[in-house]
């Protein structure tokens, strides 16, 4: 069955009416509560294994960059747990690959249990706000993201889930941004036309990209940096910024 959603009704040149917006999740609505590395080099001391910080933070970058997307494609659902739980264990393997732990099963279980706790993340401080506001205006909130089913508890650990109304996570739908395919899933689950949806997100290839490929209008939070590296996009400096920017999504 497709997840491709109908065509727009609106009219050539008419922008329809936003009904939904989504987020990215990790770099938007909240954020590692210290960077990636620190945090590894902080769980891999519980173990036994003392590394340097920067050092691991610049290996996981690398690690990530080169990993294939979190996405089973046409895996059973009985399985996606435990897929997701090797699609990270194998890039944990690759950022630690000179470091000797006594037992490194049961440190990737630690590290894993981790990013599942709110110890892990802070949450962006715009976020409570904008989402009430979005919400008191009768718009629909979803998340759309690159995750796995951590997300749920990282969301409910953040006092988000209540603000959320849909979550579409890669690892679930069998495809990742920039894909659109996560995107057409995310409108067809909500029964969405492309125009009625703004995505808000921090990266111009998985979300700018990908949101545009599906039709789907953006707004990206960032800084200078950012601007430069899409300077046709809508760009802001906060995500409070993002509910009085609305309309002029692109």
């Amino acid at each position: 069955m497709s997840t491709r959603p109908p065509p727009s009704s609106a009219a050539p040149g008419v922008t329809a009416p936003v009904r939904a917006v989504s987020f990215d999740a990790a770099g938007t609505l909240f954020h590692t509560a210290r960077p990636v590395g620190e945090l590894y080099a902080t769980v891999a001391a519980r173990h036994g294994v003392d590394v340097d910080a920067v050092a691991l933070h610049a290996r996981f970058r690398a690690a990530f960059a080169a990993a294939p997307p979190l996405a089973f494609p046409g895996a059973p659902a009985d399985e996606l747990r435990a897929r997701e739980k090797a699609w990270w264990r194998d890039l944990v393997a690759r950022v630690f690959a000179s470091a000797r732990f006594a037992d490194f099963d049961a440190f990737f279980a630690d590290l894993f249990a981790f990013f599942a706790s709110p110890a892990a993340w802070r949450v962006d401080s715009d976020a409570h706000a904008l989402l009430a506001t979005l919400r008191a205006r009768a718009l629909t909130i979803l998340v759309v993201s690159n995750f796995d089913a951590r997300i749920r508890s990282v969301l409910a650990a953040l006092d988000l889930a209540p603000l959320v109304d849909h979550v579409t996570i890669s690892s679930e739908a069998g495809t990742a941004k920039p894909d659109p395919a996560i995107f057409h899933r995310a409108l067809a689950d909500l029964v969405l036309e492309p125009g009625a949806l703004v995505h808000v997100g921090d990266t111009v290839r998985e979300d700018l990209q990908g949101a545009h490929a599906a039709g789907v209008r953006v707004v990206l939070v960032g800084g200078a940096e950012l601007a430069a590296e899409a300077p046709d996009a809508l760009v802001v400096t906060r995500l409070g910024e993002v509910a009085n920017r609305l309309a002029e999504a692109r």
